[in-house]
């Protein structure tokens, strides 16, 4: 089958898509997909049935007016992309990732003649963007984008996402529960493997903790900073590694600059090839998880969190409402959602107790098995079957 997909980010720094595509490839299917142009990165790439192409497009994500233009620009360069590969190579399905819910409208032609499509919604974009611009979810903006989203919904075959916490407000707001599925982030274990990066041993010389992915404001840094710097004093051999970059990374060197932290808080800035990733995973004693917490947050899940514990690495991680429900205190180690001093006290209490990491570690593995991406990956495509042949998936799959 030949499939295409398309995704408004960097194809490969996003692991959903990754996930995904690579058990389309799998699966023995054919796969297209269009996607942002990150600097270095080819306009074209081929790898047996996988072929990337790259829109060279700004992102400036400035605020709300140049979201539009981003999500416009991409919306018109991808649909005439798509539209005239579908004319050349009749795709019979078109795979469309949010954000933003509408780029499923790209799948347009494809869909009139006879493509089938599936939205794979990552996040909420109501709760997205009352969030992002400090408005109320009842501002009659958030009630636009809200009725774009389930007019989205509407347009595709069939929708996935991420939790049951999302799936249920996109239920809430009116859509099909039969037409929603759930694929959850599990870490890919082919290349999250502790078996070929095993994880290092307790070393009372040092006590480092790892963050990795997008550095953005929402996923806390700046708070495990802050806790950081102030376990100054009580944990001398205390160091952060932050991996990755993004809008947010002059802010925290800043921030580590002013709280005299700079020695211990070592910022990488780029994206490293995913063995050296791996490696500084497994040598680190812990990963740090600072997702803040509102509307939005509440419902999503973090890719890094299912990376870390597929790594075997114990987690520390901020409570929002969707992680509690699938992982207990047990297999997590929970502070406050933007509050340093909380996840000090975590900190403080791993670094003291050697072994509650192992504990951690040994539950996170216990409950994580249902959403581990063996298993995950076998839904997806059974989900994606049955969106291309028009049928809904079996009683109890959704």
């Amino acid at each position: 089958m030949r499939i295409a997909v398309v995704r408004q980010g960097y194809f490969e720094v996003d692991p959903r898509v990754q996930r995904e595509v690579h058990a389309l490839l799998h699966a023995g299917h054919e796969v297209d997909v269009i996607a942002l142009r990150d600097e270095g990165r080819p306009r074209v790439e081929r790898n047996g049935a996988l072929t990337v192409r790259r829109l060279p497009l700004p992102r400036r994500r400035a605020g709300a007016l140049a979201y539009l233009a981003d999500y416009a620009l991409f919306f018109v360069a991808a649909s005439t992309l798509l539209t005239l590969l579908h004319l050349r190579r009749r795709y019979e399905l078109v795979q469309v990732h949010s954000l933003p819910d509408p780029l499923v409208f790209a799948a347009i032609v494809p869909r009139l003649t006879g493509a089938r499509v599936i939205l794979d919604l990552h996040e909420c974009m109501p709760e997205f963007f009352a969030t992002k611009f400090g408005v109320p979810l009842d501002h009659r903006a958030v009630r636009a984008v809200a009725a774009a989203e389930q007019a989205s919904i509407r347009f595709a075959d069939f929708a996935i996402t991420c939790t049951e916490q999302m799936r249920e407000a996109f239920v809430e707001r009116g859509a099909d529960p039969d037409k929603i599925g759930v694929v959850h982030n599990g870490a890919e274990e082919e290349v999250f493997d502790p078996e070929r990066h095993p994880p290092r041993a307790r070393d009372n010389g040092r006590f480092t903790l790892i963050c990795h992915g997008s550095v953005e404001e929402r996923y806390g840094l700046d708070t495990a900073i802050r806790a950081v710097a102030s376990l100054a004093d009580q944990i001398p051999e205390l160091r952060l590694q932050v991996y990755g970059k993004g809008s947010q990374l002059p802010e925290l060197r800043e921030l580590a600059a002013e709280l005299d932290v700079r020695d211990r808080v070592d910022f990488n800035g780029r994206w490293v090839p995913i063995d050296e990733l791996l490696d500084a995973i497994a040598a680190a004693d812990a990963g740090v998880v600072a997702m803040k917490r509102d509307a939005f947050r509440d419902l999503v899940h973090c890719n890094k969190m299912y990376d870390l514990v597929a790594m075997r690495r114990p987690v520390i991680t901020s409570r929002t409402r969707s992680v509690e429900a699938y992982f207990s205190d047990d297999a997590l180690l929970y502070f406050t959602a933007d509050d340093p001093d909380d996840l000090a006290r975590a900190i403080r209490r791993l670094h003291d107790d050697p072994a509650l990491g192992d504990r951690l570690v040994e539950r996170a593995e216990q409950e994580v098995e249902p959403y581990r991406w063996a298993l995950q990956r076998e839904r997806y495509k059974r989900y994606v079957l049955s969106a291309a042949s028009g049928s809904r998936p079996a009683d109890g799959e959704v």
